[in-house]
């Protein structure tokens, strides 16, 4: 995620100090990657609470994080890695580029917990709409699928000022799962402009949200995803490390199931209330 932690006082809060070109977090806590900024947060001891995402796969924990886009999100990034030579900004755009000239699905299984149904959070059962009351039975939905993205932050960025999911909070106890659906390419990049406006950027056929605490994204086959050689890559990345994952902007590599798993409030960090930054004009570059 680009940033320095930072651990102040006894019951050692994180500081997060933004030293990156992405710093997604640093955008979601601060609003701004201003290193005075998060500095003055840190000395004013505005604290927050805040959830975390732990993605494992096959029962091994991968990493920490907030944030994560799979397919479209996650191959641009690999693309962009391998241009490091170039400014964040220009091997952003290109391998946007490169990323939508070849634009192609990943056949997957998504299996999710709707927010408010797991049977051990008693607080939530008064909570429960009759829309969402599942009574802690996992949904599946499968098919083809451009984009997969799942946020425990709203993540605002140069590309969606009001983030990619705006009405996510840190410390909310959900996250949203957004899966874009095969599409022609002419209107994917239709739904990827619409972040950049006040339009519903949601508001599409093949876009699908849901509010989620946990989710397991299965792949299931790589025939019509990733492909390396295609893209300049070698062999051994493709065989060792599979399909690319883009995690706060940080590049990881999973070559089966990911289970991605919500743990409210579980750390406390140095910032303000994103709510009194929606305005702010932000920008970063999260792929």
């Amino acid at each position: 995620m680009d940033c320095i932690p930072t651990l102040v006082g006894a019951e050692l809060p994180l500081g997060f100090i933004p030293a990156g070109s992405t710093n997604a977090l640093a955008h979601s806590l601060f609003g701004t990657p201003h290193v005075v900024t998060a500095t003055m947060h840190i000395i004013l001891g505005h604290i927050r609470s805040v959830d975390v995402c732990t993605f494992s796969s096959a029962g091994k924990l991968l990493c920490f994080g907030f944030s994560a886009m799979f397919g479209f999100g996650g191959r641009t990034l690999a693309l962009a890695e391998k241009y490091r030579w170039m400014s964040p900004s220009q091997r952003r755009d290109f391998a946007i580029i490169k990323a939508l000239a070849k634009l192609k699905p990943e056949d997957c299984k998504i299996s999710f917990l709707l927010a408010g149904c797991s049977q051990n959070k008693q607080e939530r059962k008064s909570q429960r709409s009759a829309e969402s009351d599942c009574g802690g039975h996992w949904q599946t939905i499968q098919g083809q699928f451009l984009n997969i993205s799942i946020m425990a932050m709203p993540c605002p960025c140069s590309m969606a000022p009001r983030g990619f999911t705006p009405d996510t909070r840190l410390h909310n106890g959900s996250m949203a799962l957004r899966v874009v659906r095969n599409t022609t390419r002419s209107e994917f990049v239709k739904h990827l402009k619409r972040h950049s406006s006040v339009k519903n950027q949601f508001n599409f056929p093949f876009v699908e949200t849901y509010i989620i605490e946990e989710v397991k994204i299965h792949p299931k086959s790589n025939s019509n995803g990733y492909s390396p050689q295609e893209e300049g890559g070698n062999h051994t990345t493709a065989s060792e490390h599979g399909f690319p994952w883009n995690v706060d902007g940080d590049l990881m590599e999973a070559a089966s199931e990911v289970h991605i798993r919500l743990h409210p409030r579980l750390i406390r960090l140095y910032g303000g209330s994103l709510e009194e930054m929606n305005d702010c004009k932000v920008a970063c570059d999260c792929i």
